[in-house]
């Protein structure tokens, strides 16, 4: 994690409105901005406030790459051709 483009060890580093935080979340990096600190433990809506994202929008899912337009889970026909088109020697 860091704080300001600076690398933090503990987790009780203080923060300021203003301050940027750096951090992985799962395989993707997030950058958010703090614009007010909390003043209690409350649900998502109202963290979601307190904060601004500034990480870059997420690469295209790897399965629209390969042609697959998100319409439900493909079926066995599709999942075939999408393995021959992978390997052209299984014919």
């Amino acid at each position: 994690m860091r704080v300001n483009s600076v690398k933090v060890s503990k987790a009780s580093r203080m923060v300021t409105p203003g301050d940027t935080l750096t951090f992985m979340q799962g395989r993707a990096v997030r950058v958010v901005r703090i614009e007010v600190l909390g003043d209690r433990r409350g649900p998502a809506p109202e963290a979601y406030a307190l904060y601004t994202d500034l990480s870059p929008p997420p690469p295209l899912r790897e399965l629209a790459a390969r042609g697959y337009d998100g319409k439900g889970r493909p079926g066995k026909k599709e999942r075939r051709n999408a393995v021959k088109s992978r390997s052209p020697n299984l014919e």
